[in-house]
């Protein structure tokens, strides 16, 4: 297939589409994985460690490819599941430049990449996903294609006061694929960017050698959108995918997205899929995150009504502060502002604040000379802390591959932390272990959040701390005690992290005076403490309940407000 002509977009005869429809975008644990690092084809052992691993591949080996495969991960999918995950993310699986590994240099829309596999792969994997009960959610790159042409003589050009360059050629004779994208009227060309947080700039401009489609108010702009939209309702028909992350969304026009994501949500629903997810990559302050989003946005463009844009976005500004937290190196003021933001803005944007998709790993550390995963520098314990704030507060966790393993990259360039999970030197080991300590531990607070109402849709406090039982203030210290509460009806969970690497910590925390006013003790659902009897002030008149926690370095607990006083 060449051309988006020869789409069919009724539904594929005799296949039937999933419809699952009980669980809610909060409830989900994502684990997000690049194709080409995860898992190749080969049958292979996991190596048996007891608490981390730093995972396969010289700087020579990551900078290519390295030969994962959508079979390799088909028959990993229960190492996922058994984590907790309920949602996979696969990075984009098109047809990339010959030289590239990771899935954002697109050259055909229509195919997937051989090097990872093909059609009927991508779909089997998403069969049987769906027989996990798992979602899978597809990385796609709608801002631009591929280093597919060049400027006149092969130069570098730069982006230099919205001046739009002359079209140099094509640097493959059949690609790029639909040949409707090989129209130099549909691309920028106005050079790379050189000031990402410049406006019109990050926004017109190429990211490094990939070509920027047009996607302003323009006839052109309107036309990529509608090829687009194609493609992408195409790899729903053929495929079942179950949601789209998309890729530099800050570099695209608000009613571009908001139309892309109104016309496939609408072909979703023409299938049954009635609850598709969209969400995006956009690294900037919530002011500009909004922007994109719906649902219900009151947009026009063409005398149509775009109704809904973005579902959620990745939670870059929680990014930025909880793993210096979590790590004892920063006082907790920068996180406890994030989330006051947070219910600030699901106050006024519905559940904005509950679906944002948080993460302590990724796999492009924009900006940074040098690259590393949360893991570098970090012990087990905090790893497991980390994932585990993630899973008790609000918005939708996402762990990024290999995370669960202790794996630690570090270096300059983005390959240092895409290390391989198998060994791309031998065909007889990978890193897949599901008895090591972090994975272990990971999965057990997976389960505790499944098993539990209060830390999927309760709402959340931070709670205050005191060292006498007197005196309660928010935590303002490094390597303090970290406390916050989940409360749902009359429900109280509450999670208890202490960041000191060295030293023990003995903390009163508050919790609901009213919920607990008749309540007798905290039982221990996560972390190795027995039940923990609720206490309240001597003076009466004081209506306050607390617990007295001693927690080890950097212990992660949670408890639950269960136990009713016995009457006499």
């Amino acid at each position: 297939m060449k051309s988006v002509k020869e789409i069919e977009l009724f539904p594929k005869p005799g296949k039937k589409y999933w419809k699952n429809c009980q669980r809610e975008w909060r409830e989900e644990f994502i684990y997000f994985l690049l194709v080409d690092r995860f898992h190749d084809s080969a049958a292979r052992n996991p190596l048996a460690f007891a608490e981390r691993h730093s995972g396969f591949g010289s700087v020579e080996q990551l900078v290519k490819s390295c030969g994962g495969t959508l079979k390799g991960i088909t028959e990993h999918l229960e190492y996922i599941k058994n984590l907790g995950c309920t949602a996979l993310w696969l990075s984009p699986v098109f047809e990339n430049n010959t030289d590239v590994y990771h899935g954002y240099a697109i050259q055909n829309y229509l195919d997937v990449d051989k090097r990872w596999g093909t059609k009927e792969d991508l779909e089997a994997l998403v069969d049987a996903a769906h027989e996990l009960d798992m979602r899978v959610f597809l990385d796609i790159v709608l801002d631009h294609s591929g280093d597919n042409w060049f400027y006149p003589d092969g130069n570098d050009y730069f982006y230099f006061e919205g001046e739009r360059f002359p079209f140099g050629g094509w640097r493959y004779e059949d690609r790029p694929l639909p040949v409707e994208l090989r129209n130099p009227e549909l691309y920028n060309r106005q050079g790379q960017i050189r000031n990402f947080d410049a406006y019109p700039e990050t926004r017109d401009g190429d990211f490094c050698n990939l070509k920027a489609f047009r996607s302003d108010n323009s006839p052109e702009a309107e036309y990529v959108n509608d090829l687009l939209i194609n493609i992408h309702c195409y790899w729903i028909r053929e495929t079942d995918i179950d949601g789209f992350r998309l890729d530099a969304v800050k570099h695209m026009d608000e009613i571009f997205i908001s139309r892309f994501c109104s016309a496939v949500r609408e072909y979703a629903y023409s299938l049954g899929k009635k609850n598709f997810f969209f969400f995006g990559e956009l690294i900037g302050p919530d002011e500009i995150s909004t922007n994109y989003f719906g649902p219900k946005t009151a947009v026009s463009f063409n005398d149509k009504n775009v109704y809904y844009g973005l579902d959620s976005v990745l939670d870059f500004p929680l990014y930025g502060v909880l793993s210096e937290v979590i790590k004892g190196v920063a006082s907790p003021e920068r996180l406890i502002e994030r989330y006051s933001a947070l219910q600030r803005n699901a106050l006024s944007r519905g559940e904005y604040g509950e679906f944002l998709v948080t993460f302590v790993d990724n796999h492009d550390q924009v900006g940074e000379d040098f690259k590393h995963r949360f893991g570098y520098g970090a012990a087990p314990e905090q790893i497991i802390a980390a994932v585990g704030f993630l899973l008790c507060a609000i918005g939708m966790p996402c762990i990024y591959y290999g995370t669960e393993q202790g794996l630690d990259g570090h270096g300059e360039g983005d390959w240092t932390i895409r290390e391989c999970m198998f060994d791309p030197g031998d065909r007889k080991t990978n890193v897949h272990n599901p008895h090591s300590l972090i994975y272990r531990s990971i999965a057990a607070i997976a389960r505790v959040r499944q098993n539990s109402p209060e830390l999927k849709f309760g709402r959340m406090f931070i709670r205050e701390i005191s060292a006498d039982g007197q005196h309660f203030h928010l935590p303002e210290c490094e390597k303090c005690t970290l406390a916050f509460s989940r409360i749902l009806f009359n429900d109280e969970i509450l999670v208890v992290y202490n960041s000191s690497v060295t030293e023990s910590k003995e903390e009163y925390v508050l919790i609901d005076f009213e919920l607990n006013e008749n309540k007798a003790a905290m039982e221990c659902l996560y972390g190795g403490l027995g039940a923990i009897p609720i206490k309240g002030h001597n003076e009466p008149s004081r209506k306050m309940r607390y617990v007295k926690l001693v927690l080890q370095p950097m212990q992660f607990v949670i408890l639950k407000a269960s136990v009713p006083v016995i009457s006499d």
